[in-house]
């Protein structure tokens, strides 16, 4: 049977967690089991797949990078932001301060751990906002997809005996995007893949000879507090991933 891994200490990496004596598999991974019909149709319109590896690898890097800016600026540091990203980190910086957002430092990048049912994670932050306290998720994916919801439900359950005061959850997606100054179509670059958004029955701007603005920042938050019907969702995704992982996850000891 074809495995992507070497040996049981790769499975081990790529999946999860070691915590102290115990292992426990990763929430992403866990809810990576799930179709994601997004991902399918980005791979198809690519090039080749490895073009599309190569774009997805490279945008996971400038990912990351927003990632550790936002979080640095939470906790009250001047991090050295990359050219490359400095739009979307500015506008992140503006909707911090105007928000009057708090977070708790000890709950930035902090591991999670489910004893319960047997899983780990490692949520971006727990703040409040609008005197509300929640985890908040940060994406920077170029819509907010319902799978979040999943991995969310998985922070919250873990962290709900923990958090007396947690009451929601909330995703932050961070973009950049350029707007035509002519139509008003949108061009997104990420990871080095160009994708023009225009309305379909608008034959001006699919005509337009697009001239591109200067590169901005987009915010976006949505909250989703009913958590516990995605809670059961994910715990279904968690089976399946352990049904698809069985035999490597005995020879872990963890089934």
């Amino acid at each position: 049977m074809f495995s992507e891994y070497k040996n049981l200490d790769d499975f081990k990496e790529a999946n999860g967690y070691a915590i102290g004596e115990t292992w426990y598999p990763r929430v992403t991974k866990i809810v990576g089991i799930k179709a994601k019909p997004a991902l399918y149709h980005y791979y198809g319109a690519a090039a080749s797949y490895k073009a599309a590896q190569e774009a997805t690898e490279r945008s996971a890097v400038e990912g990351t990078l927003i990632h550790e800016a936002v979080e640095a600026l939470m906790l009250g540091k001047e991090p050295t932001i990359d050219p490359g990203i400095a739009p979307a980190v500015q506008s992140f910086r503006e909707f911090f301060a105007k928000g009057h957002i708090r977070v708790t430092p000890e709950f930035v990048e902090r591991r999670i751990i489910s004893h319960d049912h047997r899983y780990a994670g490692t949520i971006d932050a727990v703040a409040v906002i609008g005197g509300v306290t929640g985890v908040l998720d940060i994406k920077t994916s170029q819509a907010i997809y319902r799978d979040y919801n999943l991995q969310t439900s998985a922070y919250m359950d873990a962290l709900k005996n923990e958090l007396a005061e947690l009451q929601t959850r909330w995703i932050l997606r961070i973009d950049q995007i350029q707007k035509c100054v002519r139509c008003g179509a949108r061009r997104r670059i990420k990871g080095g893949r160009e994708k023009i958004a225009v309305e379909w029955n608008n034959m001006r701007m699919r005509a337009c000879r697009h001239a591109w603005g200067d590169l901005y920042g987009e915010i976006e938050l949505q909250e989703f507090p009913s958590w516990q019907n995605d809670f059961q969702a994910f715990l279904g995704a968690k089976r399946l991933w352990e049904w698809e992982n069985e035999e490597w996850l005995k020879k872990t000891g963890y089934l």
